[in-house]
């Protein structure tokens, strides 16, 4: 078996069919009861050779597995299926930062499974483009160089390529805000602030994200590159990034379906928290998570940082 995909989410599934391209894929989901199409991802055909379950034990029959879960709900997946994980190659997909812990999905299986190879997926990419086999190039972080290596020719496909790097922390904390910042970019385009203000956020939001990740530890180039600025771009021009559209309506003043996972709204406020604790400026951020708990009005929150005082670039 190529590997088996933990979670049947749309962006789970879209990974399943990619990879099925190299060989037998398990796709384990706690409800996939369904077959031949996942409703998360209406309009895909799955292969012959992906194999859905909800038997956790028959998907973790693989040496690798790939976490497609939300940040939020890793930590207690983890913890809760630990016997099942310790020993394999786990690569994890989450975008985020545990609130619990204020940690990323790499320290979280690190603490839960010590015995595992730790691996990050992360990068520009949405879950219809990849399952309709359209280009997509994305970053897979590994440690371990050897490790690495390896996922990187068992996971990489005619369609989908990917880029290695031993910079784990880097590649998960840009997967983790730019998700922050293209909340910022929906909603300065949902209150009708323009393109050249979203080009301001997009700007500042990335100076943001790197002094922060440059802070924990990651290196600047990996912020550069797919799994930051890649990643940064294409959820800040798109309205097929959950995150934009939860901007802009927040900016707009429209209702948003809160049964959405929007990773950006709880690492907001992870990162909030982070920054104050080590004291790293990320105004940007703090003004997302407090418009996302509707402590400000879009209003104040552009006044704001528009009035913060003037320094050089």
């Amino acid at each position: 078996m190529t590997a088996s995909v933990l979670g049947a989410g749309a962006f789970g599934t879209a990974l399943a069919v990619a990879i099925s391209a190299n060989g037998p894929v398990c796709l384990w989901g706690r409800n996939a009861t369904w077959r031949g199409e996942n409703p998360r991802l209406p309009g895909i055909s799955l292969a012959r050779n992906i194999t859905v379950t909800d038997d956790l034990s028959r998907a973790c029959d693989s040496p690798t597995l790939i976490l497609a879960l939300p940040a939020q709900s890793l930590r207690g997946f983890l913890d809760q299926n630990s016997s099942f994980l310790n020993g394999k190659a786990l690569v994890s997909t989450a975008k985020g930062i545990d609130l619990s812990t204020l940690t990323g999905p790499s320290a979280l299986i690190r603490q839960a499974c010590p015995t595992t190879q730790i691996a990050v997926l992360t990068g520009p990419s949405f879950a219809a483009d990849i399952a309709k086999g359209l280009p997509t190039a994305l970053t897979l972080a590994c440690e371990d160089a050897a490790g690495g290596n390896r996922l990187q020719h068992d996971l990489s496909t005619p369609v989908l390529r990917l880029y290695r790097t031993t910079d784990v922390a880097g590649a998960e904390l840009g997967g983790a805000l730019k998700n922050v910042i293209a909340i910022a970019a929906g909603t300065v385009i949902g209150a009708g602030l323009g393109d050249s203000a979203r080009a301001a956020i997009i700007t500042r939001g990335f100076a943001e994200m790197s002094r922060l990740a440059t802070r924990l530890g990651a290196r600047p180039e990996t912020l550069t590159g797919l799994s930051g600025l890649g990643d940064l771009t294409l959820t800040c021009t798109s309205a097929q990034s959950r995150n934009f559209r939860f901007g802009a309506a927040l900016g707009a003043g429209r209702p948003f379906d809160r049964t959405t996972t929007v990773e950006g709204v709880a690492t907001s406020r992870a990162v909030a928290a982070l920054a104050e604790r080590i004291g790293t400026d990320m105004p940007i951020a703090a003004m997302v998570a407090r418009l996302a708990e509707g402590a400000v009005s879009v209003e104040k929150a552009i006044e704001h940082l528009m009035t913060r005082p003037l320094k050089e670039e």
